[in-house]
């Protein structure tokens, strides 16, 4: 039986054609946790919106993107007994750099570097404007998570091109089934 798949978005939510969305639609019982103000996050109302979210569904698997990962570092960080399977934290947002975030996700920052309880993966660009590479290397490493470096991929989001991302799912289903991590043979075969 599959364990429960949590889609957690960022800033602004994940819209119709994201990857989040499209793997929400691909995986069948994956929900999204649903924050109520997206634009102006609230980091005390979305880790307990995200830990409500968990209890409901024990042993799930969290599929995270940008200032989503931070959220469940958080979540973590405060509620280390929650029943979490695994995570894939995609394309960290660096919330501790006004450089690279909006101001307003600055209430999630510090960033916890604690190791996480539970299985995890963090996915991350050579070129993404919110959070430079070695940095995502560096919360992967206090996370005790593996580490997939994609290659210029931007944001990993709609503008950067992906609305469906097979790379992603199959990045996913091996978390899912215990296996290590693969880095892609070429960044360019990630969007088919």
């Amino acid at each position: 039986m599959m364990p429960p798949i949590l889609i957690i978005p960022g800033l602004n939510g994940s819209g119709p054609h994201h990857w989040q969305t499209r793997l929400e639609q691909s995986f069948p019982g994956a929900r999204r946790v649903k924050q109520a103000n997206w634009k102006n996050p609230n980091r005390a109302a979305w880790v307990e919106r995200l830990v409500a979210d968990i209890e409901a569904n024990p042993g799930g698997v969290l599929v995270a993107h940008s200032l989503g990962c931070a959220l469940v570092a958080h979540a973590a960080a405060e509620h280390p007994d929650l029943a979490i399977t695994a995570a894939l934290l995609v394309a960290p947002a660096d919330v501790e750099s006004p450089r690279h975030t909006p101001e307003r996700t600055c209430e999630f920052a510090p960033i916890p570097r604690v190791s996480l309880p539970f299985r995890s993966v963090v996915v991350a660009s050579t070129n993404d404007p919110y959070m430079a590479l070695r940095r995502a290397r560096e919360l992967a490493d206090a996370w005790g998570a593996e580490f997939v470096d994609v290659g210029p991929l931007g944001h990993i989001n709609v503008e950067a091109g992906f609305g469906p991302w097979p790379a992603g799912e199959r990045i996913l289903r091996d978390l899912m089934l215990g296996r290590r991590q693969q880095c892609p043979a070429a960044p360019a075969t990630l969007h088919a």
